[in-house]
């Protein structure tokens, strides 16, 4: 189950269903990108990383093993008692959580920030601002990894769909990385079964850029 699928259950059973699997993709190649480059081989600097929307950590727990100080700011508790228990922690965790929801709280400047399937979750007039503070966040050569909801999502249908989520146009999600440089995009368009056995049509687009 993905991170997608939250709605379909309570957040408690959510993060229960989602503790066992693996870092998103984006992470992953932005981490990558990361260690091609001269601050990821050093071992005497740890640079920041936001988790934006960490959930119980499945991302977190990479970039830490990476040799990042991680900010992990979820608005949910479980998830970062979730987090904070979860036995893959390095012994010796640069960690720090903070519960609060990423449109309300202060964003310090960071290297990497990754908000794998959160920055849609609320409504417009708070996404964009959010979007101009996380982009304002990144430091000079920083990533941003993550995920926007398009458009054809079911989600985004006006009589079926959810309120409070942002869908974005292509032509939108490409606009609002103008001011970055596009490393990874990837446009998912097609339909899957959540775990309740509903089928649904994801439209997300997948996102990693750099702040030059």
């Amino acid at each position: 189950m993905d991170a997608r699928d939250a709605a379909s259950l309570t957040w408690d059973a959510y993060y229960r269903n989602t503790t066992d699997r693996g870092p998103r993709e984006t992470t992953l190649f932005a981490l990558d990108r990361f260690e091609k480059e001269p601050v990821g081989a050093s071992k005497l600097f740890r640079p920041l990383a936001l988790d934006l929307g960490c959930g119980s950590g499945r991302d977190t727990i990479e970039i830490l093993n990476r040799g990042w100080r991680v900010l992990a700011i979820d608005g949910e508790p479980a998830a970062l008692e979730q987090l904070r228990s979860r036995r893959e922690l390095p012994s010796e965790p640069w960690l720090e959580t903070r519960l609060a929801r990423i449109e309300d709280t202060t964003l310090p400047g960071a290297l990497f920030i990754n908000s794998s399937f959160a920055l849609p979750l609320c409504p417009p007039e708070l996404f964009f601002p959010l979007w101009s503070r996380t982009v304002a966040a990144l430091m000079a050569g920083g990533r941003f990894a993550g995920q926007f909801f398009g458009e054809r999502d079911s989600w985004a249908d006006p009589e079926t769909g959810k309120t409070g989520i942002t869908f974005l146009a292509r032509r939108q999600a490409e606009d609002l990385l103008s001011c970055l440089k596009v490393e990874y995009f990837a446009e998912e368009d097609g339909d899957s079964t959540t775990p309740r056995g509903k089928t649904k049509h994801w439209h997300i687009f997948h996102v990693v850029a750099q702040k030059l």
